[in-house]
């Protein structure tokens, strides 16, 4: 089967009847079903691909390595990004959908290695929703991000992820010419439910194909 080669990574993935993919990417603890009711209800008929993180600290999944809260083990971080994104491709010429219409939608670890995905691998996506995110790493060179779409909602309240840190991942994509949106909620790490009633609204103002005349 030609899903055999697409075996070194747990996932779980969806056929949609649109042209856009979310490429849904769990928090720490998550697995390969985490985010698929979100993504059915982020964006009804779209293909949705869940990898599974092969990173385990203790007993919890997570997409790399860290030496400590919101301290990342980067030689990990740019192995395991390298991975991810060859993973997508092959997933896309196995399933069939479009490699150019890829949005990431990552939650805590899982939007950390999103964002790193932009930095290391800018011409993968499409674009990213980044749920909680702080600045994975700065490469050397800053990738050219234009015409490339993020959101990066933000807890103000939040101390896994304090919303400094969110806001120097905005500036820092921003400084890489992407289109970035942010939105800040009185909340914590958690995130509430009109934050994915936004999210949802920004996927169908960007991602919708126009009806047709």
């Amino acid at each position: 089967m030609a899903e055999d080669a697409l075996n070194d990574i747990h996932h779980h993935y969806e056929a949609g009847t649109g042209p856009l993919t979310l490429l849904l990417l769990h928090g720490t603890g998550g697995d390969e079903h985490s985010m698929v009711s979100i993504g059915r209800n982020l964006a009804p008929g779209a293909h949705l691909l869940s990898p599974r993180g092969k990173v385990l600290e203790g007993t919890q999944t997570r997409f790399f390595r860290r030496l400590a809260e919101g301290v990342f083990d980067l030689d990990d971080l740019v192995f395991r990004t390298h991975e991810l994104a060859e993973f997508v491709v092959r997933a896309a010429g196995v399933y069939g959908f479009d490699p150019g219409r890829v949005l990431a939608v990552g939650y805590s670890n899982g939007a950390n290695i999103a964002a790193s995905l932009l930095l290391l691998k800018p011409h993968l996506l499409a674009g990213a929703v980044l749920l909680r995110p702080l600045v994975p790493l700065v490469p050397d060179t800053l990738p050219d991000l234009k015409g490339v779409l993020a959101y990066i909602a933000i807890g103000s309240e939040d101390t896994v992820t304090p919303p400094e840190r969110g806001e120097a991942l905005a500036k820092l994509l921003r400084e890489c010419g992407a289109d970035v949106t942010v939105k800040i909620h009185e909340a914590g790490h958690k995130l509430k439910r009109v934050e994915f009633e936004e999210v949802r609204a920004w996927i169908r103002r960007h991602w919708e194909q126009p009806a047709s005349p």
